[in-house]
């Protein structure tokens, strides 16, 4: 699914026209970025977590060269899918 499918199944599910559908993909992407850049989580109950966190410096190799190069410190995104999201992909614990 990319953003063009999920503007239309906002649109088919719901009483938006398609450009208030794309606006509210639009609102929703830039909410979660800026809520990331600033540090915070993200937890929507049943689908999972968004969050940050520092990823190490470390070593690495050019592939095109072989050369050994350093690799800095950066923060990256990271999800955790929830335990509803878990169960309707069956992926969650079985109980």
């Amino acid at each position: 699914m990319n953003k063009g499918d999920l503007v239309e199944a906002i649109f088919s599910k719901t009483e938006l026209n398609r450009r208030q559908s794309a606006h509210a993909v639009d609102a929703l992407i830039k909410s979660l970025s800026a809520a990331l850049k600033s540090g915070d989580n993200i937890t929507l109950s049943g689908f999972g977590t968004f969050s940050v966190y520092q990823r190490k410096a470390r070593n690495g190799r050019n592939p095109q060269t072989g050369a050994a190069i350093r690799i800095k410190t950066r923060r990256v995104a990271k999800f955790s899918a929830g335990s509803e999201l878990k169960k309707a992909l069956g992926t969650g614990r079985q109980t």
